[in-house]
């Protein structure tokens, strides 16, 4: 049992650890000082959120593992608390645990619309896809109260700007009637991450995203509204996850999936110990073995951040996956690849008291 654990009630939390990110200097340690009864009850550990005033939105990547070279984040942190999720090690750069804090102490950025779409009214900006829950799941709980992404969508969609999303979140359906007239004009694809089909392995995993069969749900959902949807395999943890790989293809197919894609267990800086912990919690029998494949496919370590490896791995194991991958989709009919969103359609926002085009 981590510290954090001996000093709150952890209802629903994908890890019990709070240690100090990776600059910290100081650690933080639990100390009993007497005052406190025997048997008092634990208090429950409450989510809280801050706000952040944005100067930019917008943010570019150069990797060639992306299908995209701009992102925006409405949010850090994520409230669905999923143990291996690869944006844990970013709360350090807040002075904030990538452990319990990740999970529960998450900023809002209420002001993102309006910086968008300044960067989006821009002379120099030149369109390309965006997009959206490349680190945190935009449609997190609290958006249910912020609706920061709402506001986000209604700017791209006013400026006719491809947008690609990324969720666990079924809250995805309160914007349908956005989605649905962007994807009308080829400016939308989600993707919907499904790592397992088995209900309690993901409630270990990630405690509070919605279940595999409201996720599933959720593609019909969208697919009936004519929304390009992927089913996401991602990510499969070896020897627990992966077998149901085909599985996850074919329910994903069956609710109207029409591509498909699969990402490796990812465990970067800080994720590496809470995933080991977790597994030597929840699976003692297969922890030893989870840990001695991801090794493999990354020369002995339990991570490889090389481009072109640091999302599927190497080796017998990881071409195995691959393969079978490759032998799913060409049987259920799903492709691997969209055609290309259209970028022809974007005409920049307007800007309170900008002068307005003469065409």
């Amino acid at each position: 049992m981590d510290q954090a654990a001996r000093l709150y009630k952890l209802r629903g939390r994908g890890t019990d650890s709070n240690h100090a990110g990776r600059f910290e200097r100081l650690r933080r340690e639990v100390a009993d000082d007497g005052w406190a009864a025997a048997d008092a009850p634990l208090p429950v550990l409450r989510t809280q959120t801050s706000i952040e005033r944005p100067r930019s939105m917008i943010t570019y990547n150069r990797s060639p593992d992306l299908p995209f070279d701009r992102s925006i984040n409405p949010y850090r942190g994520c409230e669905h608390g999923c143990v291996y999720c690869f944006a844990r090690p970013s709360h350090a750069y807040l002075g904030l645990s990538p452990g319990l804090d990740f999970e529960t102490q998450l900023v809002a950025r209420p002001e993102a619309p309006e910086v968008l779409k300044r960067e989006l009214a821009a002379p120099s900006y030149k369109v390309a896809p965006i997009a959206i829950g490349t680190n945190t799941d935009p449609y997190q709980p609290i958006e249910k109260e912020h609706e920061i992404v709402r506001a986000c969508l209604e700017v791209l969609a006013d400026a006719r700007h491809p947008v690609a999303i990324v969720t666990k979140g079924s809250l995805i359906e309160r914007d349908m009637d956005i989605l649905r007239d962007m994807a009308a004009q080829g400016l939308v694809r989600v993707g919907i991450s499904v790592t397992t089909l088995d209900p309690k392995l993901s409630r270990l995993m990630e405690p509070r995203a919605p279940a595999p069969a409201r996720r599933l749900r959720t593609i019909e959902r969208l697919a009936a509204a004519g929304v390009p949807v992927r089913v996401m395999a991602s990510p499969m943890v070896p020897a627990l996850s992966d077998p149901e790989l085909e599985a996850i293809l074919e329910a994903g197919r069956d609710a109207g999936a029409q591509h498909a894609s699969w990402i490796m267990l990812r465990l970067p800086q800080e994720v590496a110990g809470l995933v080991e912990a977790w597994l030597e919690q929840h699976f003692p029998d297969r922890a030893a073995r989870v840990l001695a494949r991801l090794r493999e496919m990354h020369g002995g370590k339990l991570y490889d951040a090389t481009w072109h490896k640091r999302m599927r791995g190497e080796g017998p194991y990881a071409e195995m996956v691959a393969q079978r991958f490759k032998v799913a989709v060409k049987r259920l009919g799903l492709k691997t690849s969209a055609a290309p969103m259209r970028c022809d359609l974007f005409r920049a926002p307007q800007l309170p008291g900008q002068q307005m085009s003469l065409f």
